[in-house]
């Protein structure tokens, strides 16, 4: 069996090393990706092989840097560190139309309104109470929705910009 062996196919880190490896040449062996983050081959293949529980997140910051990858921070935010697991943040690069359209869908005129009607009624009377929290969980689910699109949109972005630089 050879070094990316098909049980890596569904892990993230190596998913990201192999697509960044159609534009780095570098990237094609995981022993040279190795070498470039610093890290044992064998280290490596743990993270990209799923055998490492929590892979460091000084790696996490490397590789999403060598391979163009934002989204492994966001995704090692929202599902490794014990901290971040709570936030909302989009964890996959949305392509642009996807993101557009539901940004633009969740940014409906009366949704919005209504939101902002709803919080300032909120803030001028009883603030959060258990009269309201029916009221405040929709708020809060549909500013998640957005703040998730907008999150993938920041991703898409960051990674476009940084493939433009490199040109």
């Amino acid at each position: 069996m050879g070094n990316d062996s098909t049980k890596t196919n569904e892990n993230i880190y190596f998913r990201c090393r192999k697509e960044a490896a159609l534009y780095d040449d570098r990237l094609r062996s995981r022993e040279s990706a190795a070498d470039l983050l610093g890290v044992s081959p064998s280290s490596l293949a743990d993270y990209e092989l799923g055998n490492t529980k929590v892979v460091p997140v000084d790696k996490v910051h490397l590789m999403a840097d060598l391979y163009n990858a934002p989204q492994l921070r966001t995704m090692y935010c929202k599902h490794d560190c014990p901290i971040g697991d709570y936030l909302t943040l989009a964890t996959e690069i949305p392509k642009l139309e996807t993101v557009v359209l539901k940004l633009l869908n969740n940014l409906e005129d009366g949704k919005l309104v209504e939101v902002k009607r709803q919080l300032l009624n909120i803030a001028a009377t009883e603030g959060i109470s258990t009269e309201n929290f029916h009221s405040i969980d929709e708020i809060l689910e549909y500013l998640d929705r957005l703040v998730e699109s907008i999150s993938g949109l920041k991703l898409l972005c960051i990674k476009t910009k940084a493939a433009i630089e490199d040109l």
